[in-house]
């Protein structure tokens, strides 16, 4: 997986859970689905690169 890519999708997943967490605790459910949203997104990035990664080698 690049390391470009990598950081990125971890990232996303980081700022995906911190906003999911603001969102919960400040009641917010807008927010929290959007945190879960981001999360989701770096996931996918994610997968998607080890999906690239297993077909390399």
């Amino acid at each position: 997986m690049s390391a470009g890519e990598k950081a990125k999708a971890k990232t996303e997943q980081a700022q995906g859970k911190a906003q999911e967490a603001v969102g919960r605790a400040t009641g917010n459910e807008r927010m929290e689905a959007q945190g879960r949203t981001k999360q989701s997104k770096g996931d996918a990035r994610e997968a998607k690169e080890k999906t690239k990664d297993a077909f390399k080698h």
